[in-house]
């Protein structure tokens, strides 16, 4: 079995919904979802005329190889009603794998450990509550180090 996190994140439609039914599908099809974060809403990135976040981390143990877990991700948000248009877009749900064991993965279709996770606050924060000693294997340092270093200065609010 393999350890992996993932962040999921959505600001469109009734944005708590859709992550409740991501966790869900992601623990029947994907791995067993072992830590969920709080909620966290977060001002866009990338493009910012869109609405807030919500986002969550989640970890999860699966028996996929990393391709057939973001195959499996990629078709969870089809059926949860993602469709591709615009990159940093508003969307209904995103997954993404952000850590998957200690795996350095660089191909066309996947880059493990997700490559800009250590500039984004929307991603360190929640990822922070489940697992803040975890080891980014290229940067060498742990999730609660990369939090304290982020640069961006985008709120990550903890909705209780």
């Amino acid at each position: 079995m393999n350890t992996a996190i993932l962040l999921i994140g959505g600001n469109l439609g009734n944005r708590t919904a859709h992550l409740q039914q991501a966790v869900q599908l992601i623990d029947q099809q994907a791995g067993q979802v072992t830590k969920v974060s709080a909620l966290y809403e977060t001002a866009p990135w990338g493009n910012v005329q869109q609405p807030d976040y919500l986002n969550q981390a989640l970890q999860i143990t699966t028996p996929l190889e990393p391709l057939a877990l973001l195959h499996a991700v990629m078709e969870i948000e089809r059926a949860i009603g993602r469709i591709r248009q615009e990159k940093w877009g508003a969307r209904v749900i995103d997954i993404d794998i952000i850590f998957y064991n200690d795996a350095i993965v660089s191909v066309p279709e996947l880059k493990l450990p997700h490559p800009r996770m250590q500039y984004r606050r929307f991603v360190l924060a929640p990822l922070n509550e489940i697992a803040p000693d975890w080891i980014h294997p290229v940067l060498q340092q742990p999730v609660s180090a990369l939090l304290e270093a982020c640069k961006d200065d985008l709120p990550a609010n903890k909705i209780n």
